[in-house]
């Protein structure tokens, strides 16, 4: 009961206060006469403090934000979507292939050839004028070369291996200018279509101990592919870029980066990223190479991860910062380096002041490669409340607001303000736990997304301001499947379907199985408004058809850290932002289930599985597309996330933040701040700054 008053009470209180706070903050004139430093700074709110200020380590947008300021990744996209040189000044793709000599195969060309003259036969035919014999820049023979490797061994006994002994043939080897994902296909209208497919490994190979002819078969075939495929990607790094303790960037920065993540004490939820790099090579220290291990369309877009200091984060780093502290060297690591709450990078801002749950504070870095930013300090000040970021707001303590749904139409309108609006990329959802009961049973999940009335809460919640979502990708984009229907609101429908599963009403009105209730909790982060609205909805609606439901509401260091994280929970409302590539590896590959990872729902489908490796593997848009739709459906036929919507979101600037540009002779000019393609309002960011007054812009 004392709290119930308290949630009542607590709107009144929080308005007086705000009252009070908005006579006596400083106008934005007032703030130009009498506090200009305040002129300097830019200062947003966030409903959630960060994580942790280290880019391979964190995955909440709070600490993203930040991170994106302090650290720099090798490129980034522009305000086309095109690829730009970051820490890179430039880079080059190509590719190296492989295929066994088959002397079992007879090529409709050349016959039954072998390893020196094939080649020699390939090396006349890349002096065709054509397309695909033109990408081919060189053809060697590679010489056979006997390897052991280990290889776990099948059976009950998951840590036991084998010893795999490989007198392997000769290799042909390809250097590309281009990745080429058909290689194989229009070389086999060369060599013959069963050239590859006829390749046996099997005789090449012996196994200690020994296994049976099957896991041999397996094994070998794992160990010597027919065919091989390596993407290379050559980074040169742009001379006179530093971190912000003035130590150069460097390629070996680049290869440490990477074998961070890969780190297995380091849980990353970056690593499946990087999982298909099967080399990072510092050529010198402004060039490194990154071999991949086998097709990998998103390989470049990745590289706009973060680099870390190696000098900071390295073993002896480590060791040296756990002495200091008095811990254990040998288990510390880098999840408790004091670098995740002191970040250094070689961002345009560099870390300055972070007081938990209040703000963290960056000043700007003199020395950034592309020029000092304009603003001379960025703070992200933690406010929870919406009503309370609002009012910080109007009074000039904040300098962006995220409009709530049901402010959209008067304030978008009001000319004090920019106003910024778009459709998300990204989508709003409730998961479940399938690892926990009731939630492993898929017709459970269907049911209890049927008794939700998702409509209603965009016609209610959003004020409209969203649509119906039905999985996983982008709705703007094609890898969407347009085609799938949401989910029908149809509470009679979905008590069937739990009739079906074994639940019953009891006596007491509640859902029943083999004597248990259906009962679990709900839970969501504290600080935004609609979330908390979903989950009272939720709550509402499956007791209507005898579900028994607590719902939770947890700060989000908490939430994420302690439930997300570790597994602990039973459902939750949560949101995912997304990008344009179709790459859902992380969040739905059932290899990502385990603590720290991204499918914390613990999905887990075979066929998902497949189409997810094969969307990461495919060049051919059109392919993609038709494996991206198959996987939707999948996704949406399990129903692991109750799939919400996809919001409008709407942002206001003052009229007085512009971005400030030199032209070429010399002049400053104010350009007014402008929406790239996907939506976003801060790709300028550092030409940004705060005028008395709002400029008669030179257009």
């Amino acid at each position: 009961m004392t709290i119930r008053r308290f949630l009542i009470a607590a709107p009144t209180l929080v308005t007086l206060v705000l009252l009070i706070s908005y006579f006596w903050v400083p106008s934005y004139e007032e703030q130009a006469v009498g506090n200009p430093e305040r002129m300097t700074r830019f200062i947003t709110a966030s409903s959630g403090d960060a994580s942790m200020l280290n880019p391979i380590l964190s995955a909440d947008s709070a600490s993203s934000q930040i991170g994106m300021l302090v650290f720099e990744g090798l490129i980034d996209r522009d305000e086309h979507l095109q690829f730009r040189g970051r820490i890179a000044h430039s880079w080059r793709i190509s590719a190296k292939a492989y295929f066994y000599v088959n002397p079992q195969a007879v090529t409709p060309r050349w016959g039954s050839v072998e390893g020196p003259a094939l080649v020699a036969a390939l090396r006349e035919a890349i002096t065709r004028d054509d397309s695909f014999w033109n990408n081919i820049t060189a053809i060697d023979l590679m010489p056979a070369e006997p390897f052991t490797h280990s290889a776990p061994k099948s059976g009950s006994d998951a840590t036991a291996t084998v010893s795999l002994h490989a007198q392997p043939p000769a290799r042909i080897q390809l250097t590309l200018d281009n990745v080429d994902p058909t290689l194989f296909e229009t070389l086999a209208t060369e060599l013959g279509p069963d050239y590859f497919d006829t390749f046996d490994p099997v005789p090449y190979v012996t196994a200690d101990p020994v296994v049976s002819d099957e896991q041999l078969a397996t094994l070998a075939r794992q160990a010597l592919p027919a065919t091989t495929q390596n993407p290379i990607i050559e980074f040169h790094l742009r001379p006179g870029v530093t971190f912000h303790d003035g130590h150069p960037v460097t390629a070996e920065d680049v290869r440490f980066t990477y074998e961070a993540i890969m780190n297995p004490r380091n849980l990353s939820p970056r690593l499946p990223d990087y999982e298909p790099v099967q080399a990072v090579e510092v050529i010198d220290p402004m060039t490194v190479r990154i071999v991949y291990s086998r097709l990998y369309s998103p390989a470049l877009g990745t590289w706009n991860m973060g680099i870390l200091p190696a000098h900071r984060l390295n073993d002896d780093a480590l060791r040296a910062e756990a002495l200091a502290r008095g811990a254990d060297p040998d288990t510390y690591g880098m999840r408790q380096s004091l670098f995740n709450r002191r970040p250094i990078g070689s961002g345009p801002f560099r870390f300055d002041e972070w007081k938990s749950d209040q703000f963290i504070r960056l000043d700007r870095f003199d020395d950034y490669w592309e020029g000092p930013a304009h603003y001379q300090q960025y703070v992200m000040r933690i406010i929870p409340d919406s009503l309370t970021q609002e009012m910080e707001f109007y009074a000039g303590t904040v300098d962006d607001y995220g409009v709530q749904p049901h402010q959209v139409d008067r304030l978008s309108q009001d000319e004090r303000f920019q106003s910024f609006s778009g459709t998300s990329f990204g989508y709003s959802y409730i998961g479940y736990n399938t690892r926990r009961p009731p939630f492993d049973d898929p017709r459970v999940r269907r049911a209890l997304g049927m008794a939700i009335d998702t409509q209603r809460i965009i016609d209610f919640v959003l004020y409209g301001q969203g649509e119906r979502i039905t999985g996983p990708f982008v709705k703007q984009t094609d890898f969407y499947n347009q085609a799938i229907e949401p989910l029908p609101f149809d509470p009679q429908a979905a008590l069937a379907l739990l009739a079906e599963a074994g639940w019953e009403r009891g006596s007491d009105g509640y859902l029943q199985k083999n004597g248990r209730r259906m009962a679990f909790t709900l839970i969501t982060n504290n600080g935004n408004p609609i979330r908390r609205a979903i989950l009272a909805i939720a709550q509402d609606a499956w007791k209507k058809i005898g579900i028994q439901v607590e719902t939770d509401l947890l700060e989000w260091s908490v939430f994420i850290q302690r439930r997300v994280n570790q597994l602990d929970f039973d459902a939750l409302v949560l949101g995912w932002s997304m990008g344009i590539d179709p790459d859902l590896f992380q969040i739905w590959h059932s290899s990502q289930s385990d603590p720290f990872q991204l499918n914390f729902v613990g999905f887990n489908d075979p066929e998902a599985d497949d189409l997810i490796l094969r969307i990461r593997r495919e060049y051919d848009h059109d392919k993609q597309v038709a494996y991206c739709h198959r996987l939707h459906e999948i996704i949406a036929d399990a129903q692991p996330y109750t799939f919400l919507f996809v919001s409008r979101w709407t942002a206001l600037l003052d009229r007085r933040i512009v971005r400030q540009i030199q032209t070429p002779d010399g002049r400053m000019v104010y350009k007014p701040i402008e929406p790239t393609i996907t939506g976003g309002y801060t790709y300028h960011f550092n030409q940004w700054i705060k005028l008395p007054q709002a400029p008669d812009f030179d257009l």
